[in-house]
């Protein structure tokens, strides 16, 4: 599998060129591009992984470095830095250090850039041969929570609603659905009787992660014989635990159930 990177700078220089051609020596395709938020908005889909060159221009870059920051957080895509340190440190004025996960500090040697994108290149091109996850829930803050537990065994989307389920399984098959019950218009209860209709989707296996545990919902939810109902107020490692064993087993009738 091909893994692809965003090149982002704020300037067309000898140093980025020469990190783009070293970078795509080691097979990793760069797509460059300046720091402007059609463009990103463009080919942010087109690849896992960011890196973002910053001159002392940086200082005008606000909205361009919010917007790069909201793309790797709500796509959990790995985001690099690169300049001098008085740049990079006006770039953590807008992003938080912790969506980072290596600033190069020039002077720097391409070689080590190369080293560290080869190693995530190939963490990826695991995860991409891993189960596809899709988490719905309307909680976003929920959702990229859950997400950063589940990404580094699984490839895992995210979306807020019922009717983004809906239609993303229309061009997808995720390998398991995680479920909230509890969302506005049209509820996960709703979204799976719709997903059990339609012979290309019903056997899809759903995983409810819920708030909702009261015995009558969980009766009326298991009664749609779902993979499983996990609460949300379990334990992360109980979580990760429960959907480990069920991929582990991948049985109709192995429901986990909490209560």
């Amino acid at each position: 599998m091909e893994y692809k990177l965003l090149v982002i700078s704020n300037e067309k220089s000898y140093i980025t060129d020469s990190i783009t051609a070293a970078i795509e020596d080691a097979d990793i395709r760069c797509i460059r591009m300046d720091a402007e938020i059609k463009e990103i908005e463009a080919n942010k889909d087109e690849a896992d992984m960011v890196f973002l060159y910053v001159n002392e221009a940086v200082s005008s870059m606000t909205q361009e470095l919010v917007f790069i920051k909201d793309v790797c957080a709500d796509d959990a895509k790995t985001l690099y830095l690169a300049g001098y340190s008085e740049d990079i440190e006006k770039v953590y004025r807008v992003i938080p250090k912790d969506l980072v996960k290596e600033a190069f500090i020039r002077p720097f040697e391409n070689k080590n850039i190369v080293k560290e994108i080869s190693i995530e290149a190939e963490a990826a091109r695991k995860r991409h041969s891993s189960k596809k996850i899709l988490i719905v829930d309307d909680d976003i803050t929920f959702l990229k929570m859950v997400k950063r537990w589940l990404m580094d065994k699984y490839q895992v989307t995210i979306v807020k609603s019922g009717m983004q389920a809906i239609k993303y399984i229309t061009g997808h098959r995720p390998d398991l659905i995680l479920m909230d019950y509890d969302m506005p218009i049209t509820t996960g209860t709703k979204v799976l009787e719709m997903m059990r209709s339609e012979p290309e989707s019903a056997d899809i296996p759903v995983i409810f992660l819920t708030g909702k545990a009261d015995k009558e919902t969980v009766m009326k939810v298991m009664s749609l014989k779902p993979q499983g109902y996990l609460l949300k107020s379990m334990k992360q490692a109980d979580i990760v635990s429960a959907i480990d064993r069920y991929f582990e087993t991948e049985k109709w009738q192995n429901a986990v159930v909490f209560s």
